[in-house]
């Protein structure tokens, strides 16, 4: 099951696409497609979206000219892995860890996935990171296995960690600072299901810059799987409905290019994750 949210920013609001590619109004069903949304997403209440969809009892929705917001409203907290890709970290001349590397993004850093993203203020060297995301389902604390690590996942989406390298690695080596400027976390455009996406260590990710493919990866290539990375995490801060975790990206950010300018303002950026849709970023100035 895909689910997003539609309209202007802060007046979204919750559909779903159907078998037909078509998208459906599920405001008679929720408000929002938030953390109580989805703490109620079990197989029941699939089932009863699905039925739904299936009786014809949801308005259909015409997509032209809309925009299409981040499909969680409100995270209660974004959390980063850093250097997750064994290339990745090669490539930014670092040693694999041993146990994953944990940051915070604010939540209000959180946009659309074609919103604009913005060069900040004093910013000279602004990267791209294509990632997934997990979105999480059901509170979760000192979590034991990777079973029921993903028992908690409600589903997955596309996500650019965008990162200000020069606020991140030169100003103090604090990586927050780095990662922390408004629209710095494009995501979307779908939730896609857990139940639909499967297995998530088998995930093709891609990233271009003005047309140009940067990034090339895979999820089989993580150093901690998605199970692993979730199961650590609940021992160090309870997870709750709606957070999400975003779990490292491959090789080719532009720190690990040489010589590759970094993005600048009007700048299009193209995130790909497959079976989780694509985004679209055009540059800007704050």
């Amino acid at each position: 099951m895909k689910l997003l949210r539609v309209g202007p920013p802060g007046a979204e609001h919750p559909a779903v696409l159907g078998p037909d590619g078509a998208a459906y109004d599920l405001s008679g069903h929720t408000p929002e497609i938030d953390g109580r949304f989805l703490a109620g997403l079990d197989d029941a209440g699939r089932a009863a979206l699905a039925a739904a969809l299936a009786a014809g009892a949801l308005p259909r929705l015409d997509l032209a000219g809309q925009r299409i917001g981040a499909p969680v409203a409100r995270p209660g907290k974004v959390v980063g892995i850093g250097l997750n890709y064994r290339d990745h970290a090669a490539e930014a001349g670092m040693p694999a860890p041993s146990e994953p590397v944990v940051f915070l993004k604010p939540s209000n850093t959180v946009v659309g996935p074609d919103d604009e993203v913005l060069v900040p203020r004093g910013g000279e060297k602004t990267d791209y990171e294509v990632e997934l995301a997990v979105v999480i389902g059901r509170t979760a604390r000192y979590l034991e296995s990777h079973r029921e690590a993903l028992d908690v996942i409600a589903g997955y989406a596309a996500v650019n960690d965008v990162t200000e390298r020069a606020f991140q690695l030169e100003r103090g080596g604090q990586w927050d600072k780095g990662k922390s400027a408004e629209t710095f976390t494009p995501l979307g455009p779908w939730l896609v299901t857990a139940d639909e996406v499967g297995d998530p260590q088998r995930l093709g990710l891609r990233l271009w810059v003005n047309g140009e493919l940067r990034q090339d990866g895979n999820t089989s290539e993580m150093i901690f799987p998605v199970a692993e990375l979730v199961r650590y995490v609940s021992r160090f801060m309870v997870l709750e409905p709606g957070d999400v975790i975003i779990t490292g990206t491959p090789a080719g950010v532009t720190t690990g290019r040489p010589g590759t300018p970094f993005l600048k303002p009007s700048d299009v950026v193209e995130v790909e994750v497959d079976g989780l849709g694509r985004q679209r970023q055009v540059l800007g100035k704050a």
